[in-house]
């Protein structure tokens, strides 16, 4: 085993990066910059199928997102469209490593401890349902284990391909040594001789993996649960090709609110999905650090560099962790609050152009966004919540019925116009002394004026603190409106 910490994240290019995806991913980033040790990305394409560039490209652009950074693996595209590399232990997409794959076929085909199979499809598929009938355990019988080279060439004759086997034993047990497990014993009885080589030629994802963490010295594989049964695979693959393997760890399964496993239908799914949905990439990763991890202090929050401080593969859990939408975005909302206005407008600003106010000057757009930090969870909540500084009021039906049209009010709004009409300065501190001086000659609750005149600039019962939202709206836009509001009130 190599003193070096080494670890992967290998995607399949079939689709966008998932939420478990990204989890694994950031798993192995944590604990490669806790330990100073190595990540590393690497393709796992040989779905020839499936795996299309487009899948490629939401892949990097997803953890390019979430601040991923990776030490080795593809990099940008080159002129010429293919990705240009960093690291020594490439190419990084396996589909480019055919060639070392069929070497060691060869060899383990040539050491007797493989062999060609040249059952066809629907042999397999008989077979199959004749074992499902028979209620015994679907499992390839080793016909070609024996094959004589007559037998074989009479085969390829008959235009069969083969595919290429690993012999397994036939009992006693496979024990997967787990860092969050423990041991986890295998009945070799139940186990096949799998195919390491396709009919195509191509090779499968347990022996491709094995190859490939071996050669890019591979030195911890943390994974998701649903890789614990190929690891007994891959680890008699490991003991033919007389390579140590790695340490393993299986990550808990993610699981919906529901209890059942998170998909769909329990919401986005895709990383891409929430950074369009508003959401935070370091509150992405915060919380997708808490799905299956757990730190003694019980930590939820982490500033900087904290993750990588405190992560551990010994505080990752075997039970399956739930996916909380509520809680991811309370916790975006922590982060939104975090940010200092120009990091908030920046961030914001894709979401207000969306919106139709990228014609609003930064100067005017940038004190607003940052006065109703409270009240955001998600980044698209922005464009709702500035939009009454810059666009003509709408009032809330609910509002006017319930604020406007309360006994007095009139009065009180065009009291307050005479006061703010004659107030020198118009900034929030001076405002607040001379809407509360007021409330005391009137003999007024402040709450008897401060919500008439919210809804009268605003249309709307909450939103940012009253001082400060009159002072950013400005003078002629607060008596342009209390005279719209009270226009409202006339019979």
């Amino acid at each position: 085993m190599n003193d070096k910490i080494r670890v992967r994240f290998a995607p399949s290019p079939t689709g966008y990066l998932h939420i478990g995806g990204a989890r694994t991913a950031l798993f192995n980033w944590l604990y490669a910059r806790g330990q100073q040790g190595t990540f590393i990305l690497r393709i796992e394409d040989t779905d020839e199928l499936r795996s299309t560039p487009d899948s490629v490209e939401a892949i990097l652009g997803s953890m390019r997102w979430l601040g991923l950074d990776w030490d080795e693996g593809p990099a940008e595209l080159g002129p010429d469209g293919r990705y240009l590399t960093k690291g020594d232990s490439g190419p990084y997409f396996q589909m480019e490593r055919q060639e070392l794959y069929r070497k060691h076929v060869d060899a383990l085909v040539a050491e007797g401890k493989a062999y060609r199979c040249y059952c066809t499809k629907e042999e397999l598929d008989a077979a199959r349902a004749e074992a499902q009938a028979a209620k015994r355990l679907p499992r390839y019988s080793g016909r070609c284990r024996s094959l004589s080279d007559a037998q074989g060439q009479a085969f390829a004759a008959e235009g069969r391909r083969p595919s290429v086997r690993l012999r397994m034993p036939d009992d006693g047990a496979t024990v997967v040594p787990d860092r969050i497990r423990g041991e986890v014993s295998f009945e070799n009885a139940v186990l096949q001789d799998f195919v390491i080589q396709k009919m195509t030629g191509g090779p499968t994802y347990n022996f491709a993996c094995v190859i490939d963490d071996h050669a890019m010295r591979i030195s911890h594989v943390i994974r998701g649960d649903e890789h614990l049964s190929n690891t007994p695979l891959q680890l008699r693959l490991y003991e033919a090709l007389g390579w140590a393997p790695p340490i393993f760890a299986h990550l808990s399964m993610i699981l919906g609110p529901d209890g059942t496993k998170l998909s769909k239908r329990h919401g986005a799914t895709s990383v891409l999905e929430y950074r369009s949905q508003g959401f935070l990439p370091d509150a992405m990763r915060n919380y997708l650090a808490l799905l299956g991890w757990s730190n003694p202090e019980s930590q939820q929050l982490f500033d900087g560099d904290e993750l990588f401080q405190k992560f551990s593969v010994e505080g990752c859990q075997k039970n399956p962790a739930t996916f909380d939408p509520v809680k991811l975005q309370w916790m975006n909302g922590e982060y939104i609050r975090k940010r200092t206005g120009e990091q908030l407008f920046a961030d914001a600003l894709p979401f207000l152009e969306q919106a139709g106010f990228g014609d609003v000057a930064r100067a005017d757009m940038l004190p607003t966004v940052a006065l109703e930090r409270e009240k955001y969870k998600l980044l698209t909540d922005v464009p709702g919540r500035v939009d009454y500084f810059f666009r003509d009021v709408v009032y809330q039906p609910e509002a006017v019925e319930k604020v406007l049209r309360k006994e007095g009010v009139d009065g009180i709004l065009g009291g307050l116009a005479g006061i703010l009409e004659a107030s020198a300065a118009f900034d929030a501190k001076t405002l607040e002394e001379r809407i509360r001086g007021f409330c005391s000659e009137k003999g007024l609750k402040p709450n008897k004026v401060f919500h008439p005149i919210r809804v009268a600039v605003s249309g709307r019962t909450d939103g940012a603190t009253l001082f400060g939202m009159l002072e950013l709206l400005g003078r002629e836009k607060v008596l342009a409106r209390i005279r719209t509001a009270r226009q409202l009130l006339k019979p």
